[in-house]
């Protein structure tokens, strides 16, 4: 068995041709008390890491230097039990995700094998593919925490920017179901889908201005709150009434409060129960994600290219 495992590293901030492939040594069983490991089949790529990459999260990583390693959501296979959880054996399928911004020890998932917290760890329906669920864990989470910081009543009204992607996707289904007025800022052509999702009303993505006005022409008034899928920022605030809230997930698009709104900023925490159940959710075709692209780990720069250039709405997927 080989004693090295293929990584992604940064290797200084810049453009997607900083991220090089590398080889690091392979995590040895127990060296590392309270985690174990996991051989990764798929780890998706967040917005997050692109700006990380680029070095606009440079003053939030702290002492943090390149080169280290990217990413949050993985897919995988235990390759060592789970103390105390006899249904966590070695060769069980299960996706989470790495607080990398909690952590900030440049261990991300763009690597073959990761050591992981079992808190973090769902299993993977049997019906799910290791893709799809790489798709899933930093977005759900994203999106059920976001919408408990917003806390709107049923029946108030919620802005979801970014709907064609795959956070919005999931707030615009989560809003829906806990009882919101749902209007949704998504591509051209994707209206007919997020009606089924649940959203009551569709507007096309553009110039955050444009969105406001088209926004204000069904809601006069404004909106009780916005999930800021999309990180316009603070360009949407006039489109929150008086005593709103917004939901800001990127810590450089956070609008200065005024009018009384209350601006939450969400930083997603791993929550394995809800994991597995947005998981069996989407087994069951109670709840839908999306893929854009699916590439091979060595093709990464390539897809932080896509991901940047917005070739198609939903999350790039590596295969490892």
């Amino acid at each position: 068995m080989r004693d090295v495992m293929r990584v992604v590293e940064v290797t200084a901030y810049g453009g997607p041709e900083v991220l090089r492939m590398a080889r690091r040594p392979k995590p040895e069983a127990g060296a590392v008390p309270g985690k174990v490991r996991v051989g990764l089949k798929a780890a998706g790529v967040n917005q997050a890491d692109l700006r990380i990459r680029a070095g606009r999260y440079a003053d939030a990583v702290g002492d943090l230097r390149p080169p280290f390693v990217l990413g949050t959501d993985f897919a995988g296979k235990l390759l060592d039990p789970v103390p105390g959880k006899p249904e966590m054996a070695v060769g069980t399928r299960v996706a989470g995700f790495v607080p990398w911004f909690e952590m900030l020890t440049g261990d991300g998932t763009y690597a073959e094998i990761i050591w992981a917290d079992p808190e973090w760890l769902a299993p993977i329906p049997d019906d799910v593919d290791y893709t799809v669920a790489a798709s899933l864990p930093l977005a759900s989470a994203t999106a059920q925490q976001g919408l408990e910081r917003l806390g709107l009543p049923a029946g108030a009204t919620l802005l979801v920017t970014g709907a064609s992607a795959v956070v919005g996707r999931l707030a615009v289904q989560y809003a829906h179901a806990a009882g919101l007025r749902v209007v949704a800022v998504a591509h051209e052509g994707d209206e007919p889908e997020l009606r089924v999702l649940g959203a009551d009303h569709v507007v096309t993505r553009g110039l955050p201005e444009d969105v406001v006005a088209k926004v204000r022409a069904g809601d006069p008034d404004g909106v009780d709150g916005v999930f800021d899928g999309a990180l316009v920022g603070p360009e949407l605030l006039p489109v929150v009434k008086d005593g709103g809230v917004f939901a800001a997930l990127a810590p450089d698009r956070v609008p200065v409060a005024e009018r009384d709104i209350r601006v939450e900023t969400v930083r997603a925490k791993p929550d394995a129960a809800r994991l597995a159940e947005s998981l069996r959710k989407v087994a069951d075709r109670e709840l839908v994600t999306r893929v854009a692209d699916v590439m091979p780990l060595e093709e990464v720069a390539e897809a932080h290219r896509r991901a940047e250039a917005g070739h198609r709405p939903g999350r790039m997927i590596l295969m490892i």
